[in-house]
């Protein structure tokens, strides 16, 4: 069976993902750097959002 690529991220695997601690990737959430919806009482974050964040920074850091 093929593995399948997630869509959306826990905050755990974001954390992961950045190396970030959970406070900050909550800040960067309520800053609106990096977007996020809820289901249910759940926390998500689109994959495309953390690539776009990290292309933000790659760019201001040019």
């Amino acid at each position: 069976m093929a593995h399948i690529a997630p869509v959306v991220l826990k905050i755990p695997e974001v954390m992961a993902a950045l190396g970030m601690s959970r406070g900050k990737v909550y800040d960067l959430i309520r800053a609106r750097k990096l977007k996020s919806f809820t289901e249910g009482r759940s926390r998500r974050i689109p994959l495309t959002a953390v690539h776009d964040y990290v292309r933000t920074k790659m760019e201001e850091a040019a």
